[in-house]
């Protein structure tokens, strides 16, 4: 007994520890990213900015982050945009001459068919994809839908367990994601035992503050020297300083990536992982896309 309760002891105090490590990396964590020399651009009704956290600046690794602001005022607005074949995020931009894009969410890479919910302009294009157990229930990344308003304002909401449920919402526009990360001012928790959440990829997600501003962000990630990508609960807290309400995460990995009209080479601002680069040539290709337009 004696022998086992000195090591268990030893790990409580460490854990202790680092716990209150944890909380002061945080902290100081929040002044590097509100405090950065961000690099800006007021554009068409929405402004850019981004900013490259090197030596270990952010959560104790190096970071590229891509920010979008759609104040509540502006002409600018949200449109979802699709394809049956699989199309880079900036040919979705050019197509209609958007003013910016993210990708959107996600989608089975051998046939080019979304794997959660989307609805364009009252069109239903995919379905949430099953569960092998229990095909009535939604996976995990498909608790956030995101409703776009006849303004082209988004809307968030966490859908019921039921993988259908989006079929009962009236909206023209609805695309389904997740996890949600934010969701009327609190946070969502995250399951504890998927890579998927506190593994670093790269990341996409979208919010919406309390004044009605949008917000897109992309992390790159897969860059170990340059950008090493960002766990969810990370995310979150990066959305939080951002001021955000509510958020989503959307497709990430190799398929996170950034576009703005006249910025960039060809216009992405990001580093698309896919050719192993930390350049703007490694965009792959998706299934859909979330524009500003006017």
């Amino acid at each position: 007994m004696k022998k086992a309760f000195i090591p268990l002891l030893f790990l409580l105090l460490t854990l202790a520890a680092a716990a209150q490590s944890t909380h002061r990396n945080y902290e100081a964590d929040s002044i590097a990213f509100v405090n950065a020399m961000w690099e800006t651009d007021s554009l068409d009704g929405f402004i850019y900015r981004h900013y490259h956290f090197q030596q270990q600046q952010l959560f104790n690794s190096n970071q590229y982050i891509c920010v979008v602001e759609i104040p509540k005022g502006s002409k600018s607005h949200l449109a979802f945009a699709a394809d049956t074949l699989l199309t880079r995020v900036s040919d979705f931009a050019q197509r209609v001459g958007a003013l910016a894009a993210i990708n959107g969410s996600y989608f089975n890479m051998s046939t080019g068919e979304p794997v959660c919910y989307l609805k364009i302009k009252g069109y239903k294009l995919g379905d949430n994809e099953p569960n092998k157990r229990d095909t009535t229930q939604r996976k995990y990344y498909q608790n956030a839908a995101i409703r776009l308003l006849p303004s082209g304002r988004p809307r968030f909401n966490i859908p019921d367990s039921n993988r259908l449920s989006e079929y009962q919402m009236p909206d023209s526009n609805v695309m389904t994601a997740g996890p949600m990360l934010l969701y009327r001012g609190e946070v969502v928790p995250q399951r504890t035992d998927l890579r998927f959440v506190y593994g670093r990829h790269n990341r996409t997600a979208i919010g919406l503050k309390q004044d009605g501003t949008i917000v897109m962000v992309v992390a790159d990630g897969r860059h170990r020297r340059k950008s090493e990508g960002l766990s969810l609960p990370e995310l979150i807290r990066i959305m939080r300083w951002l001021g955000c309400r509510d958020a989503a995460n959307l497709d990430g990995g190799g398929s996170s990536c950034m576009y703005i009209k006249g910025l960039g080479e060809e216009g992405v601002v990001n580093h698309p992982s896919d050719n192993g680069r930390f350049d703007a040539h490694g965009q792959r290709r998706v299934a859909n896309a979330i524009l500003v337009v006017k």
